[in-house]
């Protein structure tokens, strides 16, 4: 939930301001709350100006495999890499930065796209004794679907929060986002089906 994914932002998700309210009410429902912040140098690998003649959207390979080529966003120290200024999430006790190596992109909370170098996110839940995953915010089809896999992979029951999500979708990206997690045994429901009682449960997480 960072200005440049939210309309008016570098890289705007459609319609993302929308779920930044809902994922306050969601807030409230957890006495445990991490949060995700890209991070990227200004010369990042992903990012179209880093590769003259390139424009955003297109994909070329990388050597752990292809990239898609982004708007610069949420470029280090920037208004754009702020938290949402209407984000209130104060009782957060963990904010993972990722993407910050120059030469890797990020999507999901666990591992960047190598899929080698560890965020530690795991190793911080297993050491709390969290076990149960809600996973919201943006997008759906990029860092929720790649983190709620990676959560599943390493042995997490993961669910995502449908309706406090919002999707770039790229040529079907969302649908084969969801159609990848259904298959992976990862949970989907509405923010209306998240209940205080299993919040504030010891062993949740959003």
């Amino acid at each position: 939930m960072q200005h440049d994914f939210v309309p008016g932002g570098a890289l705007a998700v459609p319609k993302g301001d929308e779920v930044v309210p809902l994922v306050n009410r969601l807030g409230t429902r957890f006495a445990n709350v991490v949060l995700t912040q890209d991070w990227h140098p200004r010369d990042h690998i992903s990012f179209a100006t880093s590769h003259p003649g390139r424009k955003p959207f297109e994909t070329i390979p990388l050597p752990y495999g292809d990239q898609v080529l982004w708007p610069p966003h949420c470029v280090q120290g920037t208004h754009g890499a702020a938290l949402h200024a209407k984000l209130d999430l104060p009782h957060a006790q963990l904010v993972i930065r990722k993407g910050h190596h120059r030469s890797i992109d990020s999507y999901s909370a666990f591992l960047e796209a190598d899929r080698r170098t560890t965020t530690g996110l795991a190793g911080y839940l297993r050491e709390r004794g969290l076990a149960e995953l809600y996973v919201c915010g943006l997008a759906t089809d990029f860092c929720v679907a790649w983190t709620a896999l990676d959560g599943r992979a390493a042995g997490f029951e993961v669910t995502v929060i449908e309706d406090a999500c919002r999707a770039i979708d790229l040529d079907g990206s969302c649908a084969k986002a969801w159609d990848d997690m259904t298959h992976a045994g990862i949970g989907r429901v509405q923010s209306a089906a998240v209940s205080t009682v299993r919040g504030r449960s010891p062993n949740s997480r959003r």
